[in-house]
């Protein structure tokens, strides 16, 4: 945005983005574009929010907007996998302006336009703004620079003026929120009752034999199921097995990642070229013009830390030497040459600890003084300078330990950049130092270097040629153009022996194939065009090319049983399991001889057993066997089998502790009402999406 650009140019303050969700992250790519994605559909609807339904070019303006302002605040357009979070971000401020702001309207919520002048330049500046404008040397927020971007504005061109105005209406919208979010929190209320009964819970103890039956004590081939009972099954519990739209897949991929050939062709090539940046007269122009990264010919001043396959490799870097190749991390071959070796400007690292006294009187400073004194004395004493900084400084820099990073003399005002670089030797400076901002405990955890170093960088990317990528499309597209259904997908991949990879329950919204990423453009034909049994044409991903056949898709309702067939028969199978343990179990009085019955069971002494708990300890979850055990009249008595997820649960009480009666049961009722409070903005949001009808169906389209 401008804004951001704008200050980093009048102030060199570096302003980021402004986080919490008041910057939507704004859509990249032309979706305007005829070769858009958005275009691969005949429907021209990407959803319905409210009754609404949301057309492709109005959510294709709305973009726009964003877009424009993201290429203000960055200078560039988004990459692919920003523009994922940020499409989604951007439904998510469609839903809001046509849910909350009915809401906003029914309350008579409003920004008056003298609030939000508070907000971006008055008393109470919004924390997502302030936080961007620290000065990196006071670590304070800088006002004085806000005020005069903004005094700017009034000569910018039209394009800032739009982008700023866009913030404040984020602005807007995130302080609605905040009040919508507050009006309905503070509504929550417990009443003595609900904390009475979360006292007991919390304070009512049990000591318990529990004895723990996995289904696995009765062997599968003991169970016998039918398919009509997995169909009455899964009639009954419909509301478990609800899916979405997603579809099976399968495909074969031509791998185009470089060949042992490619390989042998790049070692040879940066061998040369390394031959030549050893003789080269100016290393600056050889690796302009035969390196493949953008920066290189680069300086390292004293702190910035040497490329690690250098570093790595050479202990001791020698003036006019060249060193490598090597081979990096990310697949490439690097050498390099040290083209220079100097005394620059000095530069040190520091830590420090701020006692901030701008605007205090002298009375006023001199407690603060006393503190930092205090605390100085503390630190000579523990030796723990970094415990101590997080604890009591004042700036941003408290956070790491107080450090500093590198810096050069000129960087500090003048008494701190004087009193660090006279230091002779690491470590605790013995008095405070005072600036204009206050008093400052400093360590120097580095003396000063002034010691540069000029590399000269040669690399070379190792990928895949043109012959093997040439080689793996024919083979690819020979394979789509001859598999005209399924069938013949099969047969002509197990005739040539390719591997026929199953992608199942892949989801609409799904980037990626198994462990294929950004296959996004894969996903979108299985959702759109493609038929069931159909082969697609060839798709080009990041390091294959790929084939895929569509075996079923299935939209989103109510499950059919082929569709979850394994997970409804295992269930069955754990009810058929549990009564036939309980059968087993039938007549026997202790938990000792139903153990007996089932050798594979475990029975373990639970004690401290609280109401409120949910997990049997050595077990898992089982709330209600826990409640089973709290139910029994009185102890010694015995709960009868109780049915889990993870399997049977047999117990017996053997003490009870009730909770004791309290006078006062107000932090029970706060912490209830604090919890409900919490909860809310999340409730508030999935409720009104629910009531809104809110329908997506962006993802046929990107």
């Amino acid at each position: 945005m401008a804004l951001i650009k704008q200050i980093r140019q009048r102030t060199g303050l570096a302003i980021g983005v402004i986080a919490g969700g008041l910057i939507l992250f704004l859509l990249g790519g032309d979706l305007l574009s005829p070769n858009s994605t958005f275009f691969t559909s005949n429907d021209n609807i990407v959803g319905e929010i409210a009754g609404e339904e949301i057309t492709l070019e109005e959510f294709a303006q709305k973009v726009e907007e964003f877009k424009a302002s993201f290429q203000q605040r960055t200078g560039r357009v988004p990459a692919e996998p920003e523009m994922v979070s940020v499409r989604e971000q951007a439904w998510q401020a469609m839903i809001v302006e046509r849910v909350f702001e009915e809401e906003y309207d029914k309350l008579g919520l409003t920004v008056t336009s003298e609030e939000l002048i508070d907000m971006v330049q008055g008393k109470n500046i919004v924390p997502e703004l302030k936080s961007q404008l620290i000065n990196p040397q006071t670590g304070q927020f800088d006002k004085t620079q806000l005020i005069t971007f903004l005094q700017s504005l009034e000569t910018a061109d039209p394009a800032q003026q739009a982008a700023w105005a866009q913030q404040e209406k984020l602005f807007v919208q995130a302080r609605n929120r905040v009040k919508y979010d507050n009006l309905l929190a503070t509504t929550e209320y417990a009443t003595t009752a609900e904390a009475k009964l979360e006292h007991k819970a919390a304070n009512t103890i049990a000591d318990a034999s529990v004895l723990f039956l996995p289904y696995y004590v009765i062997p599968d081939g003991d169970i016998k199921i039918e398919d009509s009972e997995l169909e009455a099954y899964l009639s009954k519990n419909q509301e478990k097995f609800k899916v979405g739209n997603s579809a099976n897949l399968e495909y074969v991929s031509f791998s185009i990642l470089p060949s042992g050939e490619d390989s042998a062709a790049v070692i040879s090539k940066i061998t040369e070229l390394t031959a030549g940046l050893k003789v080269a007269e100016n290393d600056s122009a050889f690796v302009s013009q035969n390196s493949e990264i953008q920066l290189p010919f680069q300086t390292y001043a004293p702190g910035d830390a040497l490329p690690v396959s250098l570093s790595s490799n050479v202990a001791l870097l020698v003036k006019g030497e060249t060193y490598g190749p090597f081979i990096t991390s990310s697949s490439t071959y690097v050498s390099y040459k040290v083209t220079d070796q100097y005394t620059g400007t000095p530069k040190m690292r520091a830590s420090h600890i701020l006692f901030g006294t701008e605007g205090m009187d002298d009375a006023a400073k001199a407690a603060v003084k006393a503190q930092a004194e205090t605390v100085l004395a503390e630190i000579k004493a523990s030796g723990n300078f970094v415990d101590a900084a997080r604890q009591y400084g004042q700036d941003g820099t408290a956070q790491n330990g107080g450090d500093l990073g590198w810096f050069a003399k000129a960087d500090f005002v003048e008494p701190f950049a004087n009193a660090t670089f006279a230091a002779s030797s690491k470590g605790l400076l013995p008095n405070l130092v005072e600036t204009e901002y206050g008093y400052h405990i400093i360590e120097v955890t580095e003396l000063p270097s002034s010691a540069y170093t000029k590399l000269a960088v040669l690399e070379l990317e190792l990928v895949a040629s043109d012959l093997t990528r040439n080689g793996a499309f024919r083979n690819a597209d020979s394979f789509a153009a001859e598999s005209g259904n399924r069938n013949e997908f099969t047969e002509l991949a197990t005739e040539k022996g390719y591997r026929i990879i199953q992608a199942n329950n892949v989801e609409a919204t799904s980037r990626n194939l198994n462990n294929i990423t950004d296959a996004r453009q894969v996903v979108i034909w299985a959702f759109g065009e493609a038929s069931e049994g159909e082969v697609s044409t060839v798709f080009e991903l990041d390091n294959t090319y790929l084939v895929a056949s569509l075996v079923s898709r299935k939209e989103e309702g109510e499950a059919q049983l082929e569709d979850v067939k394994d997970q409804v028969k295992q269930l069955v199978m754990n009810d058929k399991k549990a009564a036939m343990i309980q059968q087993k179990l039938t007549g026997k009085s202790t938990l000792e001889q139903m153990k007996e019955v089932f050798p594979d069971a475990s029975l373990n002494e639970v004690p401290g057993l609280r109401l409120s708990d949910s997990v049997l300890p050595g077990i898992g979850f089982a709330p209600k066997a826990i409640g089973t055990i709290f139910g029994l009249k009185k102890t010694g008595l015995l709960t009868l089998p109780v049915q889990e997820d993870i399997g049977v649960v047999v117990a017996k009480l053997n003490t009870l502790t009730p909770a004791t009666e309290i006078g006062d049961y107000t932090s029970y009722q706060a912490q209830l009402a604090q919890g409900a409070s919490q909860r809310m903005t999340y409730q508030i949001m999935m409720a009104l999406q629910e009531l809104a009808k809110v329908k997506d169906y962006r993802y046929k389209f990107f």
